[in-house]
């Protein structure tokens, strides 16, 4: 017998009712995050985008794209923009190419030694930037601890220090990506099960056809979501590149910082910093595209 719908004055029955609180409290939930990033990132970006785009001439207020002509026509600007999108893109194929090994071992090995190597790869979490860049300039500067060690173990006497070079601003970005990279990566590895490689091992797979045919189709998701948030945090890092970086050319991070504070420009910063929104912002729905895509087809399931 199918069962019947309790019927409450209105006219609403209580499976609607309860459907109705549900979202109710749902939407509720979701309010505070909402308005926080609406106050704190899309009214600032929108304001900031309103002001880049009016200018004033002779008393007259008028829509103008003016000052970003201005800056695609400095030639510091645009090197300095190419040159963070080159450093981003060398920082986040570099993590891939070092982390996604090291998730595949944390995946499916286990031991003493799969533990000191998780503990390794999530360690940089838990330091500081600023400590981390210190670190790095102790470690990897002029006269410190690798040069010596290259030279007093393995009389190597021809170190150059990635120091205030485009590449010490690679390893700082490096080593701080590495452990949401690895977690990333792990999580995604783990949601492939076991028995699921096993019946590709039964009809006569190999290794290598496994991985091929098996684990990277089912990682494109997790891939895609760790390239973007690489990118979005290696494009957007400031304190990595002010510290280990040379001085020019300059992140954008850096040079948004210069223009405002010492060159006293804020309206050509304000540029800047759209700039480098919207290009986070293209990137980003790489990253909403996958997450919406999933629930999608979660739903459909």
């Amino acid at each position: 017998m199918a069962s019947e719908s309790i019927s409450l004055p209105g006219g609403v029955t209580a499976p609607r009712r309860r459907r109705f609180s549900r979202q109710a409290l749902a939407y509720l939930m979701v309010a505070p995050p909402f308005l926080v990033m609406v106050l704190l990132i899309i009214y600032p970006a929108l304001l900031a985008v309103n002001e880049t785009i009016w200018i004033t001439e002779d008393g007259v207020r008028r829509l103008s794209a003016a000052r970003y002509v201005e800056f695609f026509n400095t030639p510091l600007a645009v090197t300095n923009l190419v040159f963070t999108l080159q450093v981003t893109l060398i920082t986040v194929a570099l993590l891939f190419i070092f982390c996604f090994p090291i998730s595949l071992y944390l995946r499916f090995a286990a031991g003493r030694v799969s533990n000191v190597v998780q503990i390794l790869a999530l360690f940089p979490m838990f330091v500081p930037g600023i400590i981390t860049a210190y670190a790095l300039i102790r470690f990897m500067g002029a006269n410190g601890w690798l040069e010596r060690f290259l030279e007093v173990l393995l009389g190597f006497e021809g170190y150059t220090s990635p120091y205030l070079r485009p590449s010490g601003i690679v390893v700082g970005l490096v080593w701080e990506g590495i452990p949401i990279t690895v977690l990333i990566l792990t999580a995604g590895l783990s949601q492939i099960g076991d028995e699921l490689l096993e019946t590709a091992r039964d009809v006569g797979a190999n290794r290598w056809q496994v991985f091929r045919q098996v684990v990277l189709p089912l990682m494109k998701r997790p891939v895609l979501i760790v390239l973007t948030l690489n990118f979005l945090g290696a494009f957007g890092a400031f304190t990595i590149p002010y510290l280990l970086g040379p001085a020019s050319p300059e992140m954008m991070g850096v040079y948004m910082r210069r223009t405002f504070y010492d060159a006293n420009l804020p309206s050509r910063a304000q540029v800047q910093a759209v700039i480098t929104f919207v290009i986070s912002a293209l990137v980003s729905i790489l990253y909403v595209r996958s997450v919406v895509s999933e629930r999608l087809t979660q739903e459909d399931r």
